[in-house]
């Protein structure tokens, strides 16, 4: 029996759990520290993935994909983020990449598109900007009609996938007066003449993923809008409900990982003569942090539950990504502490998971902006019971 709390899930789940971890055991987790030393973007993990299915666990089977639901995306995400934070962040990237085509895309572009992607022709999600992060509405990437096609010009920065990705989703102002209500979507290939990547981040963590920009100086077609004239921005805040659930699943992984080096450590190693499990000093924070990813865990399958049913989950979303992300910043934590002097030196397996936690408190909208959501909601409420 375990001390943190187990999901029931389905057969279908199961299955798809067991690749994971098998693959994870077997191929993941010992390339981990690899990956993080060289920063090296896995291509033969990569493959693994798109062999197994796992590349197109979330696609419809009916365009090369596995039909998975969101909680079973969630439990592959979370099994393999266990083992390789970068390898999860991977997949999670994939599954932010198709969701607006899943959304709002025509029969022709999920053929193309998603079809591609169960097959590792990658999508990436690219929506932020220079002075557009958190205020995603403030892009000035522009798309302006030209000789019956669409222009677009500007510059996409921390893409998630960037440069791996063969198609990206980019959020361009097609109507600049309106704001946020003139934001539309468009595929763009990275093969097209006028888009480049010539930029990739040097990140502190997750070293085995390829984060960079994309320079936009390109026509595209009619055919590329994904979804709705000048209703980009609402489909990229529906993309981000779904990929919110997606990081607090890679968070809980992570934190699960910090959980068992941590606890192991704490039961391996002795001082004055005993475990140092065996001091309050130490069991008690683990305790804490087994009952954060229980509640993290518990919040996180919820949210995936409520969305494969049909439900708005912005608000769950939003307290799964905020808590589980925090949980996971904790476990590391406790676990470096618990490692002391080694935790901080590498190769410890301590000090890469603190280093991989890092970001999943601050990408698909930082924990500021889920407490900005949650308060926004709040105060609805309160208003509407004041009434």
């Amino acid at each position: 029996m375990s001390v943190i709390w187990q999901p029931k899930l389905n057969a279908e789940a199961e299955k798809w759990v067991g690749v994971a971890a098998g693959l994870t055991e077997d191929f993941f987790a010992p390339l981990a520290e690899e990956l993080d030393r060289e920063q090296r973007y896995p291509w033969e993990s990569v493959a693994r993935l798109v062999e197994s299915g796992l590349a197109g666990l979330f696609v419809p089977k009916e365009y090369g994909g596995q039909g998975a639901s969101l909680e079973t995306t969630c439990a592959v995400i979370e099994t393999v983020s266990r083992g390789c934070a970068s390898t999860g962040s991977i997949l999670a990237a994939y599954a932010l990449g198709g969701t607006p085509i899943m959304l709002a895309g025509t029969d022709r572009q999920k053929a193309t598109y998603l079809g591609g992607l169960a097959q590792g022709r990658a999508v990436s999600f690219a929506l932020t900007e220079v002075g557009a992060g958190s205020d995603a509405a403030a892009i000035t990437t522009t798309a302006v009609r030209e000789d019956g096609r669409w222009r677009l010009r500007g510059e996409k920065i921390f893409i998630g996938n960037g440069g791996a990705s063969q198609y990206y989703v980019v959020f361009a102002l097609t109507d600049p007066d309106a704001g946020a209500r003139g934001i539309t979507a468009f595929m763009v290939d990275k093969d097209a003449d006028g888009v480049v990547i010539d930029h990739y981040e040097d990140k502190m963590g997750i070293r085995g993923t390829l984060t960079s920009n994309l320079k936009l100086d390109t026509l595209v077609g009619d055919e590329d809008v994904l979804g709705e004239l000048n209703r980009g921005m609402r489909l990229a805040m529906r993309t981000l409900d779904a990929g919110r659930v997606s990081v607090a699943a890679q968070s809980v992984g992570v934190g699960l990982a910090g959980y068992d080096v941590g606890s192991r450590e704490a039961a391996r190693r002795h001082t004055f003569g005993r475990p140092i499990i065996d001091n309050q000093g130490i069991a008690f924070p683990l305790a804490d942090v087994a009952t954060k990813l229980t509640a993290a865990r518990m919040l996180t399958f919820e949210a995936a539950r409520g969305y494969d049913r049909g439900e708005q989950v912005s608000v769950l979303g939003a307290m799964a990504k905020l808590y589980a992300s925090e949980a996971a910043h904790h476990s590391v934590d406790v676990a470096m502490q618990i490692y002391g002097g080694a935790g901080y030196c590498k190769p410890c397996p301590a000090e890469r998971l603190y280093r991989d936690q890092r970001i999943l408190e601050i990408y698909e909208g930082t924990s500021e902006i889920q407490r900005l959501v949650l308060g926004r909601n709040i105060k609805a409420e309160a208003q509407e019971a004041n009434r």
